[in-house]
């Protein structure tokens, strides 16, 4: 079977199958397993590579607007792979080659490929995805094998989270410049790893919030997972929080609880490193019950020098 994945969180899906070998095509944003970097590019970014977040924010509310999406698909590269399984996404419309333009695609090309559309909004969903797929490569018994293992992993930090004391109000910023609070899966993993998610409603898209909102809830941990950054990109916009009114007498700041993590590999990526960032978030929230499993990153925990230099940044 011929594969290609829309979207980087099939493309860990299918790697976690043990599908690689029969993956011939994969997004531009693709980066994990690093094997698939070698790949062909199927689809191309219509972001400019210097744009800032304030300005990526306004291309995807223009977007949302003419319902055109920010990548494009190259038509040749697709059709010089004669794909059997194409596998993209109806979740977000815009953060993937718009639906539209896929099934003009697929309806262009010689041989039709099935097609397999995912959509999950929460924890469950994203395993469903995973079988989803498995029953799609007829690799069903490896899916059952894997769904098992990350059920596993899932179910042994909800035992450890049935002993904390006292939940923690969280807050999990999914966009800093304008605030967005985490929807979809993200209060599920909060309230899993022993937390209480302050604004994010499970199952509910991500939103867009006014400043004010964050400091009515006063959150007592802050986690900033900003969708399609790593750490080093995100700590970029940290001033722009650093000198927001009120900043400094957040709970969160005054106990140096607010935490950066590689938004584009965690978090936000529905796909098997989800439970990652479960393991990952629960370490951060009670590393008295929550031990970090070999293999996965801990969370950037930012300390009064890190908001210093930003607050210098800012004044520069």
């Amino acid at each position: 079977m011929r594969i290609v994945s829309l979207l980087p969180s099939a493309t860990e899906i299918i790697c976690q199958l043990g599908l690689r070998d029969q993956l011939v095509g994969v997004t531009h944003e693709c980066d994990y397993p690093a094997s698939v970097l070698e790949l062909p590019k199927v689809t191309r970014s219509l972001i400019p590579h210097d744009a800032s977040s304030h300005e990526i924010d306004q291309l995807v509310r223009e977007r949302l607007k003419t319902e055109r999406a920010l990548y494009s698909l190259d038509m040749p590269v697709l059709q010089s792979l004669r794909p059997d399984l194409l596998v993209t996404q109806t979740l977000c419309d815009v953060c993937a080659v718009a639906e539209s333009e896929v099934h003009a695609a697929v309806c262009s090309l010689p041989i039709e490929p099935r097609v397999i559309n995912l959509e999950p909004m929460s924890l469950a969903d994203v395993f469903e995805c995973l079988r989803m797929v498995g029953a799609a490569a007829g690799c069903e018994p490896r899916a059952v094998q894997v769904l098992a293992d990350l059920n596993q992993r899932v179910a042994a930090v909800v035992s450890r989270s049935q002993r904390v004391e006292r939940r923690p109000d969280v807050m999990l910023l999914e966009w800093i410049d304008p605030p967005f609070c985490a929807g979809h899966w993200s209060p599920e993993l909060v309230r899993l790893a022993g937390g209480r998610e302050l604004i994010g409603i499970k199952g509910q898209p991500s939103r867009t919030m006014g400043w004010n909102e964050i400091l009515a809830v006063q959150p007592e941990v802050l986690f900033i997972a900003c969708c399609g950054f790593g750490i080093d990109r995100t700590l970029q916009d940290l001033p722009i929080l650093t000198q927001s009114p009120g900043w400094s007498s957040l709970p969160c700041v005054q106990s140096q609880q607010v935490y950066v993590v590689d938004g584009s590999a965690y978090f936000n990526r529905p796909g098997p490193r989800l439970v990652d960032s479960l393991e990952m978030l629960a370490h951060a929230l009670h590393p008295e019950l929550h031990p970090l499993p070999v293999g996965i990153p801990q969370a950037r925990r930012l300390t009064w020098h890190d908001f210093s230099i930003s607050a210098q940044s800012a004044n520069e």
